[in-house]
């Protein structure tokens, strides 16, 4: 099987390109600078000790104590063993971070053309509408890199389903269970997810066209293989999906065993995922629909720069700011009118590529058509969601797992996915003989008036149509005056007719390039040329806006996003093992230096969540003792910080003298507020109540070791009796063991460990020992070398059929 140098040359030269436009666009990285991402600081902080503890020891530990009291590190960035699969993603992701995210972008989406049966030009153009559309820009500059990164691979998942559907069944099966495997190891699963609905349109669309096209045992045998792809994918990142699985139960995402709220308000009826509110708490405006085609249609984000020139910069002057003062306000100017309560930037798709979309409309037939659309359509209502509670209702009450996903406004990666496919078909139509030059005709007028006509109508009548107020105005007239909100409708305005105008202008120079095609002005590649420059020129000209240069610093910068303050370094004297409660910061700035009370993550314990509403929000000191916070570091007005030492903290671990029991887990944790925690513990297992301990005075339990995977304690008692340890229960995982003797840990204080102690002197050690890490990297390691088996297999077969072909 020959393969010509002469037909892989231009897919080099796309792969080039891709590179070296990745790097010119986060040119920086060629400095050694690193982006610097909201969300990442974040994660550095809470993922500090874990990779401190990798780095002195060559371990991977699977619990951290640095944020929330204590939590598994399964979606902390946990590595396990045997997952190679992990490995080819890293391989892939060859660039600097965060150029290969982009590149990801670009050479998925290029080749999930080509399976489309796209000329390779049309292809890379496709992938620049793709790479660049605003959302996947703005994500990685906030620092959702996981989301981006499941993103990146959407394309390619789709490539090998589509393959399979082609009969190329081998080449389909392989693509599918790497690509699956790929976006599985993301972590992402709300992405992942959404990947599933639009699989579900392109299923029932091919089955549509089986069914007419009398080929169901096609389609059905397509069906088998790609779940056999599935089913090893699955495979590939068992333990990825065990531990979260197992993880999901004890987190917030999960039911909680409590009735009643810390208001003491009845808790909705019990769920298995999460609030309403919540899930439908970033809905879409129905209005913001045209951020996708205009992007300040709705102002932007909260944060647009205005420049000197706006009435914001003069309302600021005249309420006292110097203009130094008033030139850096108006570079983050609250420009945003919509209806979410935060948007760093609209989810713009691109004027020309919304153009050629709906250009494609009238002239693309069949199934490709109605499986984009139809995924366009989805996920835009499905975006709305309280906005639309009719389907986003019915979706969360019986689609399985919908209801464990936040954030309904970025399942809108579906339709930022179909609109640029359909929109470069709109393109292939254009060049091939199959429609007459009326037809095409035709669609370009159909196409201008519905594109130009919603630009000029906006145009005209904006101030009919629109107020320009938005949700935070009345705060802004309270704080500022009348005239301040004012300035902000004004500029507000300004931006919309600038948009809307860049928009109409850059319609009206693609329906002219077509137009020149169609009159045999310009040939094909000169077309993709114009188009080339119009895409990149209209969606790098928005990307830019939001992330550039100024968005990286130095390597040091992202590496030590923190630095220690006087509070940080006076509580670092104290060797021992402690929490800190830092009421002065909020996310996981604290993490990253002690063994903190707070943190950032959006699925921490349930039962800890709790207790923090219930108890920690409110400075219980009854509760912060039993977590053993020594340190409460406060706002102080002269230092900025101040450090108070909280004698009273119950220390580590100690001796109580009663376990009393609760009916229910609503008892348990009410109890908390007044319990004497020194002295009782409260659980709702019977079989553990005590009514008298007998702790004599010399009684003791003493740290010997601390580290995130392994605490061990040297304990004395004259008696038999019950030790309370200030570290989070959590079942799955944490083992105890007395003098080398397994023992069973118990959940007291509604959060805590508790064990039963021998009388005498004894060693207590506490090992976090997941069984699903290891069951899941048995699997992992046996799905992997299946792969391998059946690629090889299947490369052999292929060799061996195209041999006899050609002989």
């Amino acid at each position: 099987m020959r393969i010509s140098f002469k037909k892989i040359l231009p897919h080099l030269q796309v792969f080039v390109g891709f590179i070296i436009l990745s790097l010119a666009y986060f040119s920086p990285v060629l400095q050694g600078k690193q982006i610097l991402q909201s969300d990442i600081v974040h994660y550095e902080g809470m993922a500090k000790q874990q990779k401190t503890f990798k780095a002195e020891t060559g371990q991977e530990t699977y619990w951290t104590n640095s944020g929330f009291a204590g939590m598994p590190t399964y979606q902390l960035g946990a590595k396990y063993p045997h997952n190679y699969i992990k490995q080819l993603d890293l391989a892939l992701r060859f660039l600097p971070r965060p150029a290969d995210y982009l590149f990801l972008y670009f050479i998925g989406f290029y080749i999930l053309l080509l399976s489309l049966k796209v000329d390779f030009k049309l292809a890379a153009l496709g992938a620049l509408a793709f790479g660049f559309s605003t959302y996947l820009i703005i994500i990685i500059g906030v620092g959702h890199n996981s989301k981006a990164h499941a993103i990146a691979y959407f394309p390619l998942v789709l490539s090998g389903i589509i393959l399979t559907f082609r009969r190329k069944y081998i080449l389909g099966f392989i693509i599918t269970a790497l690509a699956l495997g790929l976006e599985l190891v993301t972590n992402h699963y709300q992405m992942t997810y959404y990947l599933m609905l639009l699989v579900v349109v392109l299923g029932i669309a091919y089955l549509v066209d089986a069914y007419r096209k009398k080929v169901l045992p096609h389609y059905f045998k397509s069906v088998a293989i790609l779940t056999v792809a599935l089913i090893i994918a699955i495979g590939l990142n068992a333990t990825g999906l065990l531990a979260t699985q197992e993880y999901v139960k004890e987190s917030t995402r999960g039911p909680s065993e409590l009735t009643i709220n810390a208001d003491g308000s009845k808790k909705e009826a019990a769920s298995s995922g999460l609030s309403k509110d919540y899930i439908t708490e970033y809905s879409y405006g129905k209005l913001e629909t045209f951020n996708l085609f205009i992007p300040r249609f709705m102002g932007g984000g909260m944060g647009e720069d205005v420049r000197k020139d706006s009435n914001l910069y003069d309302a600021y002057l005249s309420l006292g700011a110097s203009p130094l003062q008033a030139k850096e306000e108006v570079k983050h100017a609250p420009m945003y009118w919509g209806d979410q309560p935060i948007v760093e930037a609209p989810a713009y798709v691109g004027a020309v590529i919304i153009f050629l979309f709906v250009f494609a409309l009238f002239l693309v037939k069949g199934r490709l058509k109605w499986w984009l659309v139809g995924g366009t359509i989805l996920s835009l209502l499905l975006s709305y969601g309280k906005n639309f509670g009719l389907l986003t209702d019915l979706f969360i009450d019986y689609i399985p797992l919908y209801n464990k996903f936040r954030a309904v406004s970025s399942i809108q990666v579906i339709l930022e996915l179909c609109i640029p496919i359909l929109g470069i078909f709109g393109l292939v139509k254009l060049f091939n003989t199959f429609n007459n030059d009326e037809e095409k005709l035709k669609a370009l007028k159909y196409a201008v008036a519905i594109t130009a006509g919603v630009a000029v109508l906006f145009l005209t009548f904006k101030s009919v149509f629109f107020d320009f107020v938005g949700l935070r105005d009345q705060m802004f007239r309270q704080n500022y005056g009348l005239d301040f909100a004012s300035a902000l409708v004004e500029d507000r305005k300004t931006l919309f007719t600038n948009d809307t105008l860049r928009t109409l202008i850059l319609v009206l120079l693609s329906a002219g390039t077509i137009f020149f095609f169609l009159k045999k002005k310009l040939n094909e590649t000169k077309v993709i040329i114009v188009f080339a420059v119009l895409i990149v020129f209209d969606l790098v000209g928005v990307d830019r806006r939001y992330v550039n240069n100024d968005n990286f610093v130095s390597a040091n910068k992202v590496e030590q996003p923190y630095q220690p303050n006087k509070a940080d370094l006076q509580i670092l004297k104290d060797t021992s093992h402690y929490r800190v409660f830092d009421l002065t910061s909020g996310g996981a700035r604290a993490s990253f230096f002690h063994n903190s009370l707070t943190g950032y993550h959006a699925a921490k314990l349930k039962r800890y969540n709790e207790l923090f509403d219930f108890y920690i929000s409110q400075n219980n000191i009854n509760v912060l003792n039993m977590l053993n916070a020594k340190y409460i570091v406060v706002p102080d007005e002269q230092e900025g910080t101040a450090v108070f030492t909280n004698e009273d903290a119950n220390g580590n671990a100690w001796f109580v003298s009663a376990v009393q029991s609760v009916a229910s887990p609503d008892e348990e944790i009410l109890a908390l507020n007044t319990l004497d925690n020194k002295r009782t513990a409260i659980t709702t297992n019977k079989a553990i109540e005590h009514a008298a301990y007998s702790v004599d005075s010399l009684a003791s339990i003493t740290v010997l070791e601390y580290k995130p995977n392994y605490i061990k304690y040297a304990s004395k008692n004259l008696n038999d009796g019950f030790a309370v340890f200030s570290e989070m229960y959590y079942k799955e995982g944490w083992n105890a063991y007395v003098d080398g003797e397994l023992k069973p840990v118990y959940k007291v204080n509604y959060a805590l460990r508790g064990l039963q102690t021998p009388k005498g002197r004894a060693i207590i050690e506490f090992k976090f020992e997941p069984q699903v890490v290891k069951t899941g990297s048995t699997i992992a390691l046996a799905s992997s070398i299946v792969l391998m088996l059946l690629i090889i297999g299947g490369l052999f077969y292929e060799f061996r059929n195209r041999k006899k072909i050609s002989e």
